[in-house]
């Protein structure tokens, strides 16, 4: 099980959350179809917010306290690339709304995560795997 500094996910969020503000402001797909690849790319553990927490950020703030499973986090990526895609599916077809729902709902999710530390996909991965079957609880 891969460990991650919890304070990662937490400055993507911060930035995740700045980048979909500005599309909902701007109503830019380009700028939704660029977080949809950071989405993508996080949830192949090469996130680019992470790259920069982890050289420009990290070392600043010395080691964490505690770490965390990587799967959780990469859990709610892989949602925010669903929120992301489904946005983009908006902008396509001209249907606004459905494009700036899923813009927010993305941004909401991403808002709690970066300001109160409480990650929404992260908690549905916790969710999902206690109702599989043959899981103890």
């Amino acid at each position: 099980m891969m460990q991650i500094d919890p304070r990662g996910p937490r400055f993507g969020a911060a930035i995740t959350t700045l980048v979909l503000a500005a599309v909902l402001v701007t109503r830019s797909p380009w700028l939704l179809a660029l977080q949809g690849l950071v989405f993508a790319l996080g949830a192949l553990d090469t996130s680019p917010y992470g790259l920069v927490y982890r050289r420009l950020v990290r070392p600043r703030l010395g080691p964490p306290g505690e770490l965390e499973d990587a799967a959780p986090p990469r859990f709610a990526q892989v949602v925010g690339l669903v929120f992301a895609i489904a946005g983009l599916i908006g902008f396509a077809a001209g249907i606004t709304p459905l494009a700036l729902g899923a813009t927010a709902a993305a941004l909401l999710a991403a808002f709690l995560n970066a300001a109160f530390g409480f990650c929404l996909g992260c908690e549905m991965y916790l969710i999902i795997r206690r109702l599989q079957p043959g899981r103890i609880q």
